[in-house]
């Protein structure tokens, strides 16, 4: 059986850095789930449509696919984000994009020994039966904080109490949407990663792993 590694989280928890290093050490595929959200929303403002329409929103959803991923420059826009956030939580988009996640879990591309899929529901609907789930949190402030610097870092404006409240706008809608709501699963490894840097939580998110496949 292909090795499955579901890590949730809220945004800028480290959700994305760690499943990139644990695909590069475990010779995983790695999936982005979020970007299929940023997909939908990208298309939604490039058409002028509102991303809280949610009949549009599911319209759109069900024409994405993997392709709209390849180039995730765009995708990762402040804008596109937050339009993600509206559009993902309508229950009839996050049910048109299950099937891709589902599939890309159950048939790893070639050559690799698995997938590792970080996203918000992962571990509690997209892949329930995954070998191993880790939960990322951080304080929102530290979020925020590794938000601005990203944003800075990619010569977007940012201003640290703007992205502070957007912070605390998705965890809400996040945590309290009908369908899929962020939260860990029951078997979750919790790792809070507000005093670590990235190699502290890829080491520990390793020794997680390592102890639960011996």
């Amino acid at each position: 059986m292909p090795l499955v590694i579901a890590i949730d989280g809220p945004a800028a928890s480290g959700k994305g850095t760690l499943a990139r290093r644990l695909a590069q050490r475990l010779n995983l595929a790695h999936m982005e789930s979020g970007l299929l959200y940023r997909a939908v929303a990208r298309r939604m403002l490039a058409g002028k449509l509102d991303p809280a329409d949610a009949a549009a929103a599911e319209r759109t959803a069900r024409q994405v696919g993997f392709a709209e991923l390849a180039d995730a420059t765009p995708l990762r826009e402040e804008a596109v984000g937050s339009a993600a956030s509206v559009v993902s939580a309508f229950p009839a988009v996050r049910a048109a994009l299950v099937a891709l996640q589902r599939d890309f879990a159950s048939h790893p591309p070639p050559g690799t020994q698995g997938v590792v899929i970080d996203g918000r529901d992962i571990g509690t609907v997209i892949c329930p039966d995954a070998t191993v789930k880790i939960y990322l949190e951080a304080s929102p402030e530290i979020r925020a904080k590794r938000r601005v610097r990203e944003l800075l870092e990619r010569g977007e404006d940012a201003i640290s109490s703007r992205v502070l409240q957007d912070m605390k706008d998705r965890d809400a809608r996040d945590r309290d949407r009908r369908a899929s709501p962020l939260k860990p699963a029951e078997d979750a490894f919790i790792l809070d990663t507000s005093e670590l840097d990235e190699e502290e939580a890829f080491r520990a998110a390793l020794s997680f792993i390592e102890q639960r496949n011996r």
